[in-house]
């Protein structure tokens, strides 16, 4: 899937290279296929309830949220769910007068999203009753970021809107200029009370100040090459990851990952790896879904390759979490896999839905919950 203003015959020979779900491209190597392994733990199925109709057809990024003890769902349609995380029972549902596109955001009482023509909404998290509505310039593919006062939102034509969180009145735009192709898919922004931090299409990271909007410092992730305008995309679809001690994390496709101090910008590290997915930091290891579905664990201190699981490769694997010492991750054809985070081999695997995982599934501690492509969410726990 792409978003461009290009001519048809490139838009077909795209098809072929880009055809994906949602903001991931198709994989250039054939998945293989999955082979028998000695699993060193379980996963079991607590409890599963279908969300409406899935991500739709165009694999919208619909991630699920959770806050406390509730687990917040929708589908492309515009059905929200409520859902007891523990039991699985439903507390709530509404139907939306509008397309939901991107990942929610549960936080304070409220829960937020962004829909395809351009609106994020306020729903109040105790019986899903819209609060409030506010315009963007465009679909908003990203799941909306919450500070103490605002509300960030990235939509897809690369322009960062701060609406007030009690409101949803704008605070400030920051538009910038996008390439005439780009995935389709929008960079997920990091915020902080102080700054944002936002990826963009043109492979550049730029840092605002959430005051005004103002860029604070500007860094080049990644440097379009190649002859043809596919080999030249350079997306940072992936969101940045700050540290506690004030470091941050980079992904970009055709790229490399960067490791950057955050309040200058300055690069600590630097390694040549293509991705498009968001990162997972656990301790002193960044582990990485590259652009292949390999799975990489880096040194976070030094850049250096700690091992590489190629064994996923081409299964067009979700954006990697962490759950009780395993990498967890969802492929195309609907299989969980659960990879030992110290040496990288295959701890577990599981089934859930033929249609396939494209969102990056939820954690907590053992518990593993998991939106499959047609709406099909599931708990699961990690048993030794």
């Amino acid at each position: 899937m792409i978003r461009n203003k290009t001519p048809l015959v490139l838009i077909a020979t795209l098809a072929v290279v880009l055809a994906g779900c949602a903001s991931k491209p198709e994989p250039r190597n054939a998945p293989k296929e999955l082979r028998d392994f000695d699993a060193t733990t379980e996963l079991d199925s607590d409890w599963g309830r279908s969300v409406g109709d899935g991500l739709g057809r165009a694999r919208n990024p619909i991630a699920p949220a959770r806050d406390g003890g509730t687990l917040f769902a929708a589908d492309a349609s515009g059905l929200v769910k409520a859902i007891d995380a523990d039991s699985g029972r439903q507390v709530w549902q509404t139907q939306l007068d509008v397309d939901v596109s991107s990942g929610l955001t549960a936080v304070a009482q409220r829960v937020y999203l962004g829909t395809r023509n351009g609106e994020v909404l306020s729903l109040d998290q105790e019986n899903g009753e819209i609060e409030w509505r506010a315009d963007v310039p465009s679909e908003v593919l990203a799941a909306p970021q919450a500070t103490n006062q605002l509300l960030i939102v990235q939509s897809g034509d690369g322009t960062v809107t701060a609406l007030d969180r009690r409101t949803g009145d704008e605070r400030w735009a920051h538009t910038s200029t996008e390439p005439a192709l780009t995935l389709r898919g929008t960079g997920t922004p990091q915020a902080i009370d102080p700054v944002t931090f936002v990826g963009l299409g043109s492979g550049r990271l730029v840092t605002l100040d959430n005051r005004n909007g103002q860029p604070i410092w500007e860094r080049r992730i990644a440097v379009p090459r190649g002859r043809s305008e596919i080999e030249r995309l350079v997306d940072l679809d992936g969101q940045p990851v700050l540290t506690p001690d004030g470091r941050l994390f980079v992904t970009s496709y055709n790229g490399r990952v960067v490791a950057l101090e955050a309040t200058s910008g300055e690069v600590q590290w630097q390694r040549e790896l293509s991705s498009y997915l968001t990162p997972v930091l656990v301790g002193d290891r960044l582990y990485v879904v590259d652009a292949t579905s390999h799975v990489v664990a880096l040194n976070a201190d030094t850049g250096d390759e700690l091992w590489r699981n190629d064994t996923l490769e081409g299964r067009r694997l979700t954006a990697p979490a962490f759950a009780d010492g395993h990498l967890v991750v969802g492929d195309f054809a609907g299989y969980l896999h659960l990879i030992d985070t110290q040496n990288g081999n295959l701890a577990a695997r599981t089934r859930i839905d033929s249609s396939g995982i494209s969102v990056r599934p939820l954690t907590d501690y053992r518990r593993i919950y998991v939106l499959a492509n047609d709406g099909h969410l599931e708990a699961l726990e990690i048993r030794e």
